[in-house]
């Protein structure tokens, strides 16, 4: 098993309230069932006022190396994260669970 974690950054003077940051959200909370590799899919917005927190999380988990391949080119997928370009930026990680 190997779990995908990914943590949003909102770019200076984005708010998370703005239109298209909600729609990314939204995108991103209905993402997990609509591709079959997810095995776990947990995502949502940071709840504390750390400077060195970050915005956004999601957490999941896919099968193998493979799965985790097919869910990131998975056109769902695709979809989903192309906003964020535009407001965030983000870091991964994926390790063996």
């Amino acid at each position: 098993m190997i779990r995908h974690l990914v943590l949003f950054k909102l770019n200076e003077g984005v708010e998370r309230d703005e239109p298209r940051v909600v729609a990314g959200a939204r995108a991103f909370a209905e993402l997990g069932p609509r591709i079959p590799e997810v095995a776990s899919w947990e995502c949502g917005w940071n709840i504390t006022d750390r400077p060195v927190a970050y915005d956004f999380a999601i957490n999941s988990s896919v099968a193998d190396a493979d799965a985790l391949q097919r869910y990131l080119v998975h056109p769902a997928h695709q979809e989903a994260v192309a906003p964020w370009g535009e407001f965030a930026t983000w870091v991964i990680a994926d390790y063996e669970i």
